[in-house]
Order: C-alpha cells, then sequence, then structure tokens
C-alpha cells in the first residue's frame, strides 16, 4: 500500500507542478487552487509513505514520477519542443525509478545475510 500511495503522490506531483506553470506567477485563480489541493495531498501521500518506505527511496521516486509525468505532458501539449534527446533522458529517469524499487532495503538485505548460513 505505500508503493500506490507513494505513486499517486508522484502523479500529484506532476499535478501541482503543471498548475503551477500555468498559473502565470500565482495569479489565476483556478490553476492556483489545482496547485494548493495537489500540493498539499502530494506532500501527505508522500509523508505517510515514508513511514515505511526510506526517505532517500521515496523522495527520489516521487520526484522522478512527477518530473517524468510532468514533461512527457509538457512534450504532449506543445507547452515544450519535442526532442529525441529528452525522450532518451526521461527514459533514464523511468529505469532509475524502477530500479530505486527493485533494489532491496537494507533491511532485507540484513534479514538475507542473517538467514544465509555461515561458513
Amino acid at each position: 500500500m505505500p508503493w500506490i500511495v507513494l505513486v499517486v503522490s508522484g502523479v500529484l506531483e506532476a499535478v501541482w507542478a503543471t498548475a503551477l506553470g500555468r498559473s502565470e506567477g500565482l495569479t489565476r485563480p483556478v490553476e492556483v487552487v489545482v496547485f494548493a489541493v495537489a500540493l498539499l495531498i502530494s506532500m501527505v501521500g508522500l509523508s505517510r509513505a515514508a513511514r515505511t518506505i526510506p526517505i532517500g527511496t521515496a523522495y527520489s521516486v516521487w520526484v522522478g514520477i512527477g518530473a517524468v509525468l510532468t514533461v512527457v505532458f509538457a512534450l504532449a501539449t506543445g507547452a515544450e519542443p519535442f526532442s529525441w534527446p529528452k525522450v532518451f533522458c526521461i527514459g533514464g529517469v523511468v529505469i532509475a525509478v524502477i530500479g530505486l524499487k527493485l533494489v532491496p532495503s537494507d533491511a532485507a538485505v540484513a534479514e538475507d545475510a542473517e538467514s544465509s548460513p555461515r561458513a
């Protein structure tokens, strides 16, 4: 469940970042409200997920999801020009985020070390 909360929080990070960009310096009320609500829920979700997931991993995954979705949305809507180097870099972030999920935590490594027979 913490990973689901973290992913949803990462998606909401992309929402608030996009709303912030469209708020024209926090002068457009609808965008400001979307920004504030998404920011609050995203931060609460990150803090809840970080109760179980190490903060370094949780924060990196949260930022990675938010960054990737923000750039993909900007590319899809034409707010940023498309380029293959951007796509390549986004792919690198996706691979890094997946890698952080797949790498065992220190607790899992310690449990494996304790349970393995010693010579």
